[in-house]
């Protein structure tokens, strides 16, 4: 497990945004916290390590929002599922295995219904903007991306 302490949102951005950069098609990244945790700070850092010009916004009330940049990036909101076997129903599946990658907020929802590999990023309030951000994955796959991220992030530490 990979963690860092940020000490502001453009900090948040700035670790998206790196990670973002070191992302692939296919790609899937889970982000969990609780509410104002920086889940979509961390999200639009990610999508401007992408190429994505468009601002980023919580995609809660449409569930999707699709960007294109490097490669597409499907932007998942679950905070408002009822169920979360309604992921299915909303084709989620196409985008987990399409040609983009995927981020996912609120993900802790839905963990039992992905099958893919993913990274998995729990965001902690620690303060009024100061986050701890763990990183890990259940798969190796993404070992090479921890790896650079750790040691492009040395300034976060």
């Amino acid at each position: 497990m990979l963690s860092f302490i940020i000490k502001d949102a453009e900090a948040m951005k700035k670790l998206g945004e790196i990670l973002g950069s070191l992302l692939n098609e296919g790609n899937i990244v889970c982000l969990s916290g609780e509410l104002g945790a920086g889940k979509t700070v961390l999200a639009g850092g990610i999508a401007k390590g992408l190429g994505v010009k468009e601002h980023v916004t919580s995609p809660t009330f449409t569930l999707i929002k699709e960007y294109k940049g490097k490669f597409p990036l499907y932007h998942v909101d679950v905070y408002r599922l009822d169920d979360p076997a309604e992921i299915f129903e909303l084709g989620l599946d196409e985008y987990l295995y399409g040609q983009g990658v995927t981020v996912i907020e609120w993900a802790d929802r839905i963990k039992e219904y992905l099958i893919a590999d993913y990274m998995n990023i729990k965001i902690e309030k620690l303060g009024d903007e100061k986050r701890m951000v763990k990183i890990s994955s259940n798969s190796s796959n993404y070992t090479h991306i921890t790896r650079e991220l750790e040691r492009k992030c040395t300034f976060l530490r």
